[in-house]
């Protein structure tokens, strides 16, 4: 690609990119996001590739300059978000997707779909009798709003000329040539985007505040981070649609007079920063990015820097000292980033999904923007839709959308039709929401009224199987374990919590344990030095609001009401079932069981470790397990 040095030939370009990619009358995409690659979904590619060659059919797998006419587009594309399904294989142009394909399937897709235009019924999607061949009709998506996500599995991952030829760069051109540095901060924040990595602040008020700072250099960074538990969406934006965030990038570069950007992407994330130096090395042959880009006299350069899973460089002055080579500790504020953040100079700092959020505001306007979702808290937000229920994946909704619609009618309810519980809403960060909060509407303000947060947009769905002090438990040993120690409120304080949490789900917890935890938590939450010592207490409190009665039954009768806890579990013979073969009692690891022969037999719980060899001994179904 040779560099192209003014607005007007890449104008020309783009016009050569769209021809191109209007002539591909057939095209496959192949689901490329992590989840679809680890089910095998690149040999996937092959082969239909390998397939459609060798019946002589001109394969693309990049937008060729003079259109064949007759070629089959073949893509890598990004995650579909429907990861329950996969690997997916979108059709087109019919619009069909394809689920669960395997290997042995390509040839009957070539043969049936691409050669005859014959969809395949097996392979598409079906709930409660009703086949959806079409993506967009299919439930999980009929109720989404993609609009960030919008291109992540409809075009080449790895493509920067599919990305021009869908309007990519275009909002960068009009910040370059039409627009000044103060319009794209009053268009930024009239639209009133809030930050998408869990605060909620305005971004524009951030740029406004760190384009006044009059000292230079000035850095934009953008945390990639995402160390939630289950959370995936930058993970999905990086992989499916790069050029929209180096793009978005971009513009927040001119707009507070910055040219260097760094993006800080966890190591675990080796798809994402692979897309990622791709499209970086790209947009710099083109001259998109680099030093004066398009002829304007403008400059900007990205880096990739990658972390190593730390969840406290989510933090911004953990996530800067990381990147400066430092240990990732979070500092006292103030002085904010915006003042003295990357290398002790004004920094920008956004999460993934609100760079991307950028370039549409830019194109569409402010009142565009607006339109969508609530007043305070306009746009859409993606999702990590994972836990007990039947379709989990990658979702875009909407703020304000409600989580009755979000779990039921995109998530189609729970698995086996088991009751539902409560959702985790905010990662380990955020709390347990239950049936009552089912119809609140997920924005940052109507969450923050109940006790809760978006965080960066992680959903766990719990079914009445769920034992909810064992899921508190579990958040705060991962919150435990990441903590960075620097204060005493986090570091000692959340290791004093989970070892009553620990003790609790053990069977020895205490009278005045519920009592303690909440003192505990309260002390943290007040004294903790970053935001992830402040909110670490949060999932404990959350379920002893909630379910107390839980925690009551763990502490005073030894029981867990879920039957989740392995150490809580009661074994016991029922007498009626009971042949008094003894076999029980001979395979009993510690002779835990007593009785004579023909007679019931009866398990001493004292003694009891809960092995399980009881009921795989017993050939009548005498010996059961109780909660």
């Amino acid at each position: 690609m040779n560099k192209l040095n003014s607005r007007e030939e890449l104008i020309a370009l783009r016009e050569v990119c769209k021809k191109a990619l209007d002539s591909e009358k057939k095209k496959i995409l192949v689901c490329g996001g992590t989840g679809c690659v680890a089910g095998g979904s690149l040999n996937i590619f092959d082969r239909l590739k390998e397939l459609l060659e060798a019946k002589g059919v001109n394969v693309d797998v990049e937008l060729a300059d003079e259109p064949h006419g007759d070629s089959v587009g073949m893509k890598k594309s990004g995650c579909h978000g429907f990861c329950e399904m996969g690997p997916l294989v979108r059709i087109e142009p019919q619009g069909w997707l394809y689920t669960k394909v395997k290997i042995d399937d390509c040839e009957e897709i070539i043969e049936k779909t691409i050669i005859n235009g014959e969809m395949i019924e097996r392979l598409v999607y079906k709930q409660n009798g009703e086949i959806y061949p079409k993506q967009e009709e299919i439930p999980f998506y009929k109720k989404q709003t993609r609009v960030v996500l919008e291109s992540c599995g409809h075009i080449n991952a790895s493509s920067i000329r599919e990305y021009i030829a869908l309007g990519g760069y275009t909002a960068l051109e009009k910040c370059l040539f039409e627009v000044t540095s103060d319009d794209i901060i009053n268009e930024v924040s009239e639209s009133n985007l809030r930050g998408r990595g869990g605060g909620g602040f305005g971004a524009g008020r951030k740029w406004a505040s760190c384009a006044k700072q009059k000292e230079t250099p000035k850095y934009i960074v953008c945390n990639g981070d995402e160390g939630d538990p289950g959370a995936f969406m930058d993970r999905s934006i990086m992989e499916g649609d790069p050029h929209r965030l180096l793009e978005g990038m971009m513009i927040a570069g001119i707009a507070i007079g910055s040219s260097e950007g760094y993006i800080y992407v966890r190591a675990e994330y080796p798809l994402a920063v692979e897309r990622l130096r791709t499209a970086i090395a790209q947009a710099e042959e083109l001259g998109i990015l680099g030093d004066d880009i398009l002829g304007s006299g403008k400059s900007f350069h990205v880096h990739i820097n990658r972390g190593a899973g730390a969840f406290v460089c989510g933090e911004g002055s953990a996530l800067t000292a990381s990147i400066e080579g430092k240990r990732g500790m979070p500092r006292v504020k103030p002085p904010r980033t915006v003042e003295h953040g990357l290398f002790d100079k004004p920094t920008n700092l956004n999460n993934v999904e609100t760079y991307a959020n950028v370039p549409m505001i830019i194109n569409k306007g402010a009142a565009w923007y607006k339109a969508i979702g609530p007043e305070n808290s306009p746009g859409t937000k993606a999702f990590a839709l994972t836990g007990t229920i039947k379709n989990t994946g990658l979702i875009e909704v909407p703020m304000g959308t409600t989580l009755r619609e979000v779990i039921f009618d995109i998530g189609g309810g729970m698995k086996g039709d088991a009751k539902f519980k409560a959702v985790q809403i905010g990662g380990p960060s955020g709390g347990c929401l239950t049936e009552k909060e089912l119809d609140v509407p997920l924005d940052f303000d109507s969450l923050k009224s109940v006790g809760a947060m978006i965080g960066s947009g992680g959903l766990v769905v719990m079914d009445d199987k769920t034992c909810m002090v064992e899921i508190a438990r579990f958040f705060m040993n991962f919150t435990q374990n990441e903590s960075c120690g620097k204060c005493v409120p986090c570091r000692e304080g959340t290791k004093r919590m989970l070892e009553i949490l620990e003790r609790i789900t053990a069977g020895n917890g205490q009278d005045g344990d519920i009592e303690l935890l909440e003192e505990l938590a309260d002390t943290i939450s007040n004294t903790a030095l970053c935001g992830l010592g402040k909110t670490a207490p949060s999932p404990v409190i959350s379920t002893i609001k909630n379910f107390r009665e839980e925690y009551e039954a763990h502490i005073y009768e030894k029981r867990c009401p879920a039957g989740a806890c392995s150490k809580l579990k009661r074994y016991v013979i029922d007498p009626e079932k009971c042949k008094g073969c003894s076999k029980c009692a001979r395979n009993c690891p510690v002779n835990a069981i007593n009785g004579k022969i023909k007679t019931p037999y009866v398990i001493d719980q004292d003694k009891c470790i809960k092995c399980g060899a009881c009921i795989s001994n017993c050939s009548f179904g005498a010996v059961k397990e109780e909660a």
